[in-house]
């Protein structure tokens, strides 16, 4: 039996994943939403509807069986921001129960309980608390999907092949800083994104994940000095290999709400526990860091050589 998915976000960085592994069963029918015109959209594989615009979301929802709904408005305007993740979800939900889909998964973020530290949480044991606009309208967008029975995932740091901001924000830090740090004690969840990939197709057809809240993960945390010591073993010694405590990075990068957030990798436990999500799936939470960031350091080598040249 065939199996028909719609994917919104197709083209982002975990969306993409996501839709790769999806093509890659042969049970498995592969739509993704587009905001090409129809005619543009004429391929099988694509439906033409925009998130700014939900009018243009009527109808897209038929003959589908599940939603995996990727696709997110990360900064500009905050009108924006809410017209996507929060109004355009809403309206996206709202097809997808009309056509009658059977599961709905939404991908969002563990970002939307704010600023930690946390250590140990599981899902629903902290309060939805977040710190900037597109962390509110993806807690938005995670009530509508919930309140229509469907299925959030909330990752933390995803890293890997495509990542533009968490390991690239850190090598920035570390030239700011012109010094690598020491007396990094915090702990921080994470997942490379090919397994994240392969974790949500899994979760979309599982029958023991039919809705709720799951953190997604790889189950241990990455402590900040195996993040830094890859970081700088495999990429760049940032500063000749000179060093620099917490207490003086946090003085100088005070006043710069940037600098401030990427310490926040190094200096505040962000540690998310679900045991239950990986136990009752047919998929397995990886190799862990130390492997999967060996992998990717290859991508991060020639990404951070091209960003320099532009």
């Amino acid at each position: 039996m065939t199996v028909n998915f719609l994917i919104t976000g197709g083209s982002g960085f975990v969306g993409g994943r996501v839709a790769a592994v999806a093509a890659g069963r042969p049970d498995v029918r592969v739509r993704h939403l587009s905001r090409r015109t129809p005619s543009q959209a004429a391929a099988g594989d694509l439906v033409h509807g925009d998130l700014l615009d939900p009018p243009s979301l009527r109808g897209l929802c038929a003959d589908t069986d599940v939603l995996v709904h990727c696709a997110t408005r990360i900064g500009g305007d905050a009108g924006t921001v809410e017209a996507v993740n929060d109004l355009g979800t809403r309206a996206l939900v709202e097809e997808a129960v009309r056509a009658g889909v059977s599961r709905i998964v939404y991908v969002s973020t563990a970002a939307v309980y704010g600023r930690g530290p946390f250590r140990g949480v599981h899902p629903g044991e902290v309060p939805i608390a977040p710190a900037s606009a597109t962390s509110r309208t993806r807690a938005a967008a995670e009530r509508h999907v919930l309140d229509a029975g469907g299925l959030v995932l909330r990752p933390h740091l995803v890293y890997g092949e495509g990542d533009r901001w968490v390991v690239p924000g850190l090598m920035w830090l570390l030239r700011e800083l012109s010094a690598t740090l020491t007396g990094c004690e915090a702990l921080q969840s994470m997942i490379d994104v090919d397994t994240l990939g392969r974790a949500v197709v899994a979760a979309a057809m599982s029958p023991a994940h039919d809705g709720g809240v799951h953190h997604v993960n790889h189950p241990e945390p990455v402590p900040a000095a195996e993040l830094l010591g890859a970081v700088c073993t495999q990429l760049e010694q940032p500063g000749g290999g000179a060093a620099m405590d917490v207490a003086t990075a946090l003085d100088r990068a005070a006043g710069t709400p940037l600098a401030l957030h990427h310490l926040g990798m190094l200096t505040v436990d962000h540690w998310f526990v679900d045991d239950a999500f990986w136990k009752d799936l047919d998929c397995s939470p990886g190799e862990g860091f130390a492997a999967e960031f060996t992998r990717a350091a290859p991508w991060y080598r020639s990404f951070l050589r091209e960003r320099r040249a532009s």
